[in-house]
């Protein structure tokens, strides 16, 4: 096993660095700025539109309410999104980009998320208009579709339209079990196991690095997510509507109180931030440009592990929502992109860097990047070990909806290979992937989960480039018809038919 795993190791590292450093990196950052050029800065220029749409409207019963078919509700659409998006890579990743490439990580994670804000926003909206009925009467959308059908409707691009969408399937498959399984499961049971010990169990060492203990956990995880993710999209969505909302505003507020207690050294945090974005602390040496690209790689990294835009994975449930505009589903995803990295992953990293376990003046930290956040929240929390118990008990929830909201991805991956009548097939495997990542070493869970997702990322991305005309043209006959009232046919599907009875449909959302 052991031979194994050095073996998947070293091939895992000549895909990731050849994904992430020589073209992954430069095609997300461009896709980022050409959508946000496009749309004219939509996410500033329109920001009280998209919070007023998004946030703003959750009391509103055409948001919130649940439909009778086999769509979602919007907010239910975006509860499971996030419940993919924020998971370990909202604690853990942020904890591992600052221990790796230092503060200056977070300034290129958040450059990441302003510009990823439209690049979500720019994969809803395709979404939403090259999505379709699949045999079961559920909405099917998602990077595959608007390869396929928008790609490939270019002048000589249908077979290297067909042929990306197919490669991306493959890889959404392979992430669904490592982001959507292996690396969330390996943080929980870590987490688990330094919090919650139980002698008896983790004493019982099956190999390097792998107790007994993380054995039962696995099997635990397995069973409870089996029983949800059974039951579809619905249950799905269901579970994360009630779950998501609770646990963001329980780890923003366990956040807040610590950080507020460690108030001296908010503005030295800040400062450390800024400042080694561009002159990083060379721990071991070496070039100064090396180092900001060593910076730069883990801030975008990190980014895409937590907020996943550019991925074209939230869009694929996104597209289930019974919305009928595409700039509506659309700028859930700015919120989502927001709510994740400027919110959660702000507040995480001032987590670690005002607490004193990470040196802002060397660069050394204390403990390890799997559990310094959950070392400081019990520093603070400390009697009977409250804080880490909190904090594994926060990434078990993070960690877990993730795996459940990545079932679904990879459930339409499957269907748009093989077709929506062997899904379950897809399920099984799912569910002895997550067993498997309780079975993994930390460092090759996450590095396996980066080359997926970067593999994920490229074809998803060369599709937006593409179509981000369309983008553009969709959000101008949108603002035309919402803010300046002109009266224009609305664009709202690339189908002729579902065009036509969604536009009859239409109403003031």
């Amino acid at each position: 096993m052991t031979e194994f795993l050095t073996n998947l190791a070293e091939y895992n590292d000549v895909v990731n660095t050849f994904v992430w450093t020589t073209l992954g990196l430069v095609l997300l950052l461009f896709t980022g700025v050409l959508t946000t050029v496009l749309t004219k800065f939509f996410q500033v220029s329109h920001i009280a539109l998209w919070w007023k749409k998004t946030i703003g409207s959750l009391f509103n019963k055409e948001v919130i309410a649940h439909s009778n078919d086999k769509s979602i509700s919007p907010f239910q659409a975006l509860c499971t999104a996030l419940a993919a998006t924020i998971g370990v890579g909202n604690i853990a990743g942020v904890a591992a980009a600052i221990c790796i490439g230092g503060p200056g990580a977070v300034f290129w994670m958040w450059v990441a998320a302003f510009f990823g804000m439209m690049t979500n926003y720019s994969e809803n909206v395709l979404g939403i208009y090259y999505r379709r009925k699949n045999a079961d009467g559920e909405w099917s959308g998602g990077a595959m579709y608007y390869l396929r059908d928008g790609l490939g409707s270019k002048k000589g691009c249908k077979g290297i339209g067909k042929v990306l969408a197919v490669l991306f399937s493959i890889f959404t498959l392979l992430a669904s079990f490592g982001i959507g399984a292996m690396g969330q499961i390996n943080k929980i049971v870590v987490n688990i196991e330094s919090a919650f010990p139980v002698a008896s169990l983790a004493n019982v060492q099956l190999y390097d690095g792998v107790t007994l203990y993380s054995v039962v956990i696995g099997v635990v995880l397995v069973v409870i997510a089996a029983l949800i993710v059974l039951g579809g999209l619905k249950r799905i969505a269901s579970f994360a509507e009630k779950v998501v909302p609770f646990m963001v505003i329980l780890f923003i507020v366990g956040s807040v109180v610590i950080v507020g207690i460690n108030y001296a050294n908010i503005i030295p945090a800040f400062k450390a931030i800024f400042v080694t974005a561009f002159k990083p602390i060379a721990v071991a040496g070496g070039a100064t440009g090396a180092l900001i690209r060593q910076v730069m790689v883990q801030g975008f990294k990190r980014g895409v592990f937590s907020n996943e835009a550019g991925l074209g994975s939230s869009v694929m449930v996104h597209a289930n929502s019974n919305v009928k505009e595409p700039v509506q589903q659309g700028m859930w995803g700015i919120f989502e992109v927001f709510a994740d990295t400027m919110v959660v992953c702000t507040l995480t990293a001032l987590v670690v860097l005002t607490s004193g376990r990470y040196n802002l003046a060397d660069g050394t930290f204390l403990g390890t990047d799997a559990t310094m956040v959950a070392d400081v929240f019990n520093s603070v929390f400390s009697f009977a070990n409250i804080g880490s118990k909190f904090v594994a008990i926060a990434i078990l929830l993070f960690a877990f909806t993730t795996v459940l909201g990545w079932d679904h991805y990879g459930s339409k991956a499957w269907e748009f290979l093989f077709g929506v009548k062997s899904i379950k097939v897809y399920k099984v495997i799912h569910l002895v992937m997550i067993m498997f990542g309780a079975l993994l070493t930390s460092s090759l869970a996450w590095d396996i989960s980066d080359t997926f997702n970067g593999l994920m990322m490229i074809p998803n991305l060369i599709g937006v480039v593409v179509l981000s005309g369309q983008v553009m043209k969709i959000t101008k006959n949108y603002i035309d018809r919402k803010i300046r009232h002109k009266d224009v046919e609305p664009i709202l599907s690339a189908i002729p038919e579902i065009q036509e009875e969604t536009a009859k449909n239409l109403g003031d959302e």
